[in-house]
């Protein structure tokens, strides 16, 4: 049987996720992959999730088996039932990747009580919640990677959500490590997924050393070599690949 994965945030076609569910089904894994779309369209637009289900058409082609699950991460029981239904219709999930995320700019004056907090239960708490629903059930060890930022100033409920992640992800790494599971959390720096306008475009392509901006394939490499058995001796690490964007100032 091949290997599952469980993606969250698979939401947009253009996004990092979407890249990572191809990379994954071309190297044989089958996958769960989750998205909530009212996030979607509330952070990107009305028509954001256009074209997805074009992508899990485009995986299962690749031979992957593919699970669709809807699930609003900032409802604390979405982990246990997201794992559930991964385990119903596919076995048990022996990599995860958190992709997800809730992200609306604003600073410390102008973020409210209620955005901290939802910054909070979907990027830190849902992303806990689901790290201990894979541990209860990987039974042979497994693989955990989550995308986190550097994006504070300006950013700061997003930007504090994510620097908490990274504190998780590291102890899990600590904690599940005699339970053969790896835990890592991956930096991949700006990447062009279309919420770039021509402006941003310019300057973040200044900024990287190769002269390009980074693509969701760029990421999903890695990921994919993460999450893979040649890949878990690497764990508890906050890793950038970024494509040299973090060394350009």
């Amino acid at each position: 049987m091949k290997p599952v994965a469980l993606i969250t945030g698979v939401g947009r076609p253009q996004g990092i996720a979407a890249g990572i569910a191809r990379s994954l089904a071309r190297d044989g894994w089958d996958l769960a992959v989750s998205r909530w779309q009212p996030a979607d369209e509330a952070i990107f637009g009305t028509d954001a999730t256009a074209g997805l289900h074009d992508v899990i058409d485009e995986v299962r082609s690749l031979g992957a088996r593919v699970v669709d699950i809807p699930a609003d991460l900032e409802q604390p029981e979405a982990a246990a039932m997201l794992f559930a239904a991964a385990r119903d219709e596919l076995g048990t999930v022996e990599a995860m990747v958190l992709s997800h995320a809730w992200d609306v700019e604003s600073g410390i004056l102008d973020t409210t009580v209620d955005e901290f907090d939802r910054h909070f239960a979907v990027n830190t708490r849902a992303s806990w919640l689901l790290i201990a629903e894979f541990a209860r059930q990987a039974d042979r060890g497994g693989a955990i990677v989550a995308l986190t930022s550097d994006h504070t100033t300006g950013n700061l409920p997003y930007g504090a959500s994510k620097g908490a992640l990274d504190r998780i992800v590291i102890s899990a790494a600590r904690e599940l490590g005699p339970r053969g599971i790896s835990a890592n959390a991956l930096n991949p720096g700006p990447i062009d997924t279309g919420w770039m306008d021509d402006e941003v475009r310019t300057a973040l392509t200044g900024m990287q050393p190769g002269g390009r901006l980074g693509r969701p394939a760029d990421v999903a490499e890695v990921v994919a070599f993460l999450v893979s058995p040649r890949g878990r001796w690497v764990t508890g690490q906050l890793l950038k690949a970024d494509g040299g964007f973090s060394i350009s100032t």
